[in-house]
């Protein structure tokens, strides 16, 4: 049996299911703040398996989801603009903004090319002298030091021809915001095992201590999950509200420097607009202004993002919040569906509202 199998096996995820039932002696609620996790909590019924002693809610759950609808707008524009090459992530493509989506906007006759990397639109750069290749970069922590690297790429190759549409966004922000949210009930978070390897875990302990609520770092496969409940229940069952580390085969307290090195050598921690948060403070990151020739929103004078308030009125703002589950949303399953998405959190393979309709769709008998 290889390691994936051992943390999927099935007689062992009954073991450790069992354990967390008898655990809870109230009915707790615990959130994930990832999209990964969301899936897997899933696909493997261990929400439906616990769902009579606690209750499971899903945060911001990935980048995709929480890139502003102007950051789509802005990058459309600039595929429609002369000699300028628009590439990025295919989960990309389909994100709607408030114009369209950048496949519209392709099949209208913008310049948009799908990559698998930024150092991928670096080397289109360089092939292609005549053009401006933009990156368009999103992401949490963990694809920030990939972005860097190809800034860092292209300024050693003097490539002036590129630069970087760039919503790259922190985490623990966003925690903040959801613990601190009135109407969004919460008792612990699952943390994000692949954030935490590139950010380490310490600067959540001020989070945890903050909000009197366990933290506890967990991988993707199911038995990585149990195991991050189990750790919430024990600490909340004994009143205490700490950061605990069960993906120790991946995470380190002080992640990976390397890369994190990376990060803070292009990019400056900043207020950013997240999609249904509104502006975070310390958000997410801006490039620093040595690099600002690779910044395609000052080269091209690109306003800056709206500070207006987010819509709280809004259903996939409250999905993002953890506010209230996929299902509860009027328009889930009816006018929007994976082929005809209405909001982020069902266009992206890692939304909330994703994982519900593939593992839990609508008129399915199950508990979740």
């Amino acid at each position: 049996m290889n390691l994936i199998d051992d943390y999927r096996n099935p007689h062992r995820l009954q073991e450790r299911l069992e354990v967390a039932r008898r655990l809870a002696t109230r009915r707790w609620t615990i959130m994930d703040v990832c999209g990964g996790q969301t899936h897997s909590l899933l696909r493997y019924g261990i929400e439906t398996a616990l769902a009579d002693c606690m209750n499971f809610i899903h945060g911001p759950g990935c980048p995709v989801c929480v890139t502003p609808a102007e950051v789509i707008d802005a990058a459309i524009d600039l595929s429609q603009r002369p000699k300028v090459l628009l590439t990025t992530f295919g989960d990309m493509l389909r994100v709607p903004g408030k114009t369209g989506s950048l496949m519209q906007a392709r099949a209208a006759g913008g310049q948009i090319r799908m990559v698998y990397s930024p150092c991928d639109a670096v080397q289109l750069a360089e092939r292609h002298p005549d053009l401006t290749v933009i990156f368009l970069a999103v992401g949490f922590e963990t694809t920030a030091p990939a972005t860097a690297l190809a800034t860092l790429q292209a300024q050693a190759r003097d490539l002036k021809n590129f630069a970087v549409l760039a919503h790259h966004v922190r985490v623990e922000p966003a925690m903040r915001g959801v613990a601190a949210a009135p109407s969004a009930p919460l008792s612990a978070f699952l943390a994000a095992g692949h954030v935490c390897t590139v950010t380490g875990y310490e600067s959540l302990r001020s989070l945890a201590a903050d909000f009197r609520l366990p933290v506890v770092v967990t991988g993707f496969e199911p038995l990585d999950l149990v195991e991050g409940i189990i750790g919430c229940l024990e600490q909340l069952e004994s009143g205490r509200a700490e950061v605990e580390n069960r993906y120790a085969r991946c995470v380190r307290p002080d992640g990976n420097p390397d890369a994190l090195r990376l990060i803070d050598r292009v990019f400056a921690v900043s207020h950013l607009s997240w999609r249904g948060f509104g502006i975070l403070p310390d958000g997410g990151f801006t490039f620093r202004e040595e690099y600002s020739l690779f910044d395609a929103r000052r080269r091209f004078g690109l306003a800056p993002l709206s500070t207006l308030p987010a819509d709280r009125e809004s259903s996939c703002t409250a999905v993002l919040m953890g506010i209230i589950r996929p299902p509860e949303c009027p328009l889930f399953g009816v006018t929007c569906t994976p082929d005809a998405p209405q909001g982020a959190p069902m266009v992206s393979s890692e939304g909330a509202c994703a994982a519900y309709y593939r593992y839990a769709p609508p008129g399915a008998t199950t508990d979740v």
